[in-house]
């Protein structure tokens, strides 16, 4: 898999998704070719923070993002978070890699459609206030940048794999 560079002189919205695109590509890279095992393989002290667990949260939080907050759909997480705050990493222990890596790229397709038809200003409630798309862009830039990182330190760690 080849990563989709970024447009370098496209608007807001392009750059903005474009560099979303770039991160989530690296979080499926990071995947490449590990087996299950390794996918569930504790190498930190938070037994929560492996690639597996990483993959499971990630979607849950495209889920969230774009489906609840900028589509007003309802959470399908929300009775199993109430249980377990942390039931998106640990349920993704469970879940064969393939299975989190499909779900995960067709979460991130549903984000785009999402996406897609809003303005970067786009207003929606949120939190006895409102929110845009442009700062749920900016916010998962940073938190899958964020992951993608981590992920870049476990992998290193399972196998010795580096870079993109």
């Amino acid at each position: 898999m080849i990563r989709t560079e970024p447009a370098r002189d496209g608007g807001e919205y392009d750059q903005l998704s474009g560099f979303l695109d770039f991160l989530r590509e690296a979080v499926v890279l990071k995947c490449a070719g590990l087996t299950d095992e390794q996918a569930r393989r504790s190498l930190v002290p938070s037994e929560l923070t492996t690639i597996a667990g990483l993959v499971g949260h990630l979607t849950y939080v495209e889920h969230y993002w774009f489906e609840v907050v900028l589509d007003g759909r309802s959470n399908r997480w929300a009775a199993r978070l109430d249980r377990d705050p942390d039931a998106e990493f640990r349920e993704a222990l469970t879940v064969p890699l393939g299975d989190l890596v499909a779900g995960y790229r067709a979460q991130c397709a549903v984000s785009r459609e999402i996406a897609a038809k809003l303005e970067p200003e786009s207003r929606v409630p949120f939190r006895g206030g409102s929110i845009n798309l442009r700062y749920v862009l900016i916010h998962l830039v940073e938190e899958t940048g964020r992951h993608a990182g981590h992920l870049d330190l476990l992998r290193e760690m399972i196998d010795g794999r580096t870079g993109e």
